[in-house]
């Protein structure tokens, strides 16, 4: 699933795969803004058919924290 996640974060980002570890902070790492995360959590709401509520949203910095919150979630 990790891969999946780096996978949609560096597509949605532009950015290179390989810049993306599983604790890679989508923030201030990738300098992602708002707009940039939306599209991010648009795109893994629809690939893991989730619903991420806006509060839990500022907490899914890492794609292993995006990991987790899909397997309590799902």
């Amino acid at each position: 699933m990790i891969d999946d996640i780096i996978e949609i974060i560096a597509n949605e980002l532009h950015i290179d795969i390989d810049d993306i570890s599983a604790d890679t902070d989508i923030v201030w790492q990738l300098d992602a803004d708002s707009l940039s995360i939306q599209t991010v959590i648009i795109t893994l709401e629809d690939t893991f058919g989730i619903t991420v509520s806006d509060e839990a949203i500022l907490s899914l910095r890492t794609p292993a924290l995006i990991a987790e919150y899909i397997e309590n979630n799902s």
